[in-house]
Formats: C-alpha cells, structure tokens, sequence
C-alpha cells in the first residue's frame, strides 16, 4: 500500500509563510501527479496546485501568485510553500496521488490525513 503523510501545517499570523511536506511511503509504485488540496469548513474540498514527476506545475488560479508546489522525487514528497498568508487561507490541506502499483498493474487514488493551517493573528 500507499500511503502519504502532510506535514508542516500550524497556526501562523497573516502576512507569515509555511511550507507544507508530503511523503509518499511504500514500496513498489510511481507517482506521476502529486496534488495539494484544501478545504475549509463546511466548503468542499478545492485544488490548489499540481505537480508531475518532471517538474511540470498548475496552480488553481486564486494561488498562483502567492503558493509554490515542488517535489523532490528521490524523497518522494512534495512540498507547498505558502506565502502572504490570510485569514481566508485557514483550512486542511490535503496531498493526493494516483500511484502505479507496478505488482498489481493499476491506479490507486490515495488521500493523506490532511494537515490543519491556521491563519489568525
């Protein structure tokens, strides 16, 4: 199995920045596309910004301006820098992937637990 793990998430004052990390563990799979997500409560679930496993980005066109995905795939994490932060920015974020799962010759989706940031002076 798959799984990946956020971290980095925290309270932080408006203006402030934060780098979210998340590591795809297991054994026998490739990622093409990473993914971060957020939600906010009571709000559906939203893209933020994509990544493939050659660098290859898309931002959700709220956040291009202000957040920053990038991968190191020898550690199999991607990261999130956030900056300038506001209020309106508190919420989960949340990592996605589609691995290949070179044993079975198939897709899995696979969600990380979410990492909470909080944006409050």
């Amino acid at each position: 199995q798959v799984q990946l793990v956020e971290s980095g998430g925290g309270l932080v004052q408006p203006g402030g920045s934060l780098r979210l990390s998340c590591v795809a563990s297991g054994s026998g799979f490739s990622i093409n596309v990473m993914e971060w997500h957020r939600q906010v409560p009571g709000k559906e679930r939203r893209l933020v910004a994509t990544i493939t496993s050659t660098g290859e980005t898309n931002y959700a066109e709220f956040y291009k301006d202000r957040f920053s995905i990038s991968r190191d795939n020898a550690k199999n994490t991607v990261y999130l820098q956030m900056n300038s932060l506001t209020p309106e920015d508190t919420a989960v974020y949340y990592c996605s992937a589609r691995p290949y799962i070179f044993a079975d010759s198939r897709y899995l989706e696979v969600w990380g637990q979410g990492t909470l940031v909080t944006v409050s002076s």
